[in-house]
């Protein structure tokens, strides 16, 4: 998702300049920026960006009618900006088209996030493939790739996994991965919880005992560190 092209359009310079270099930081290689929504609208003639993030509040073309314009031609994902949170905004958003939005001010980590998941949703990989120190992951065929040899994950393991790798390098708690794994009752089924990890552990790490992979975090939960996200 890297590669993916990301026009940012918002009048404020410093904005602009601050969240080309969250992205960048990040590893995006492709950012552009426009400082109006007609030169925005310039940039569009000529090509489409795989996303857009858009503020609202710009003098002339304000980012709804930006927008507007935008859903004349082309369904490409945009992210809105807004400095103001009320409700009418955010409906009057969605309504054109937009796929979420964020209000100024707002965490690098956050929009960071949200801009992701929306890449995920708009461009999904054909073949979903988590990339960890020892092995590879097979999510659409529930297998573990070790060298020539497919492993099959039961699926509990698989369950547990997925929601492990969809929150890669982030700690998912106990009581999350129990109900992943049984439903919405699931007190008692800590120490299932456990063999499950064990059995994953046994497939994706290289030695089960000293795990590099799937993290214990005392006391709250457990974490996946990823090479590679699908």
């Amino acid at each position: 998702m890297l590669d993916k092209s990301i026009l940012i359009v918002d009048d404020e310079q410093d904005l602009l300049i601050m969240i080309k270099s969250i992205f960048m930081r990040a590893g995006y290689t492709n950012i552009i920026t426009a400082s109006s929504a007609k030169e925005a609208l310039k940039m569009l003639s000529k090509k489409i960006p795989d996303m857009i993030i858009l503020d609202i509040m710009m003098p002339e073309m304000d980012g709804f009618e930006l927008l507007q314009e935008i859903r004349t031609v082309s369904k490409v994902p945009v992210l809105i900006l807004t400095a103001r949170g009320e409700a009418e905004d955010r409906f009057s958003g969605f309504e054109l088209g937009a796929d979420d939005y964020l209000v100024k001010p707002f965490l690098p980590k956050e929009l960071l996030l949200r801009v992701n998941a929306i890449l995920r949703r708009a461009y999904p990989k054909s073949n979903r493939i988590v990339v960890l120190d020892a092995v590879c992951v097979d999510l659409d065929l529930a297998e573990v790739i070790r060298e020539n040899d497919r492993i099959p994950l039961t699926a509990k393991e698989y369950a547990i996994f997925l929601k492990l790798a969809e929150n890669a390098g982030r700690i998912v708690t106990i009581g999350s991965l129990c109900q992943t794994a049984c439903g919405e009752i699931w007190q008692g089924y800590e120490n299932t919880l456990m063999t499950h990890i064990r059995h994953l552990r046994e497939k994706i790490e290289k030695e089960p005992s000293a795990p590099v992979s799937l993290l214990t975090v005392k006391g709250l939960g457990y974490k996946l560190i990823v090479k590679e996200e699908y």
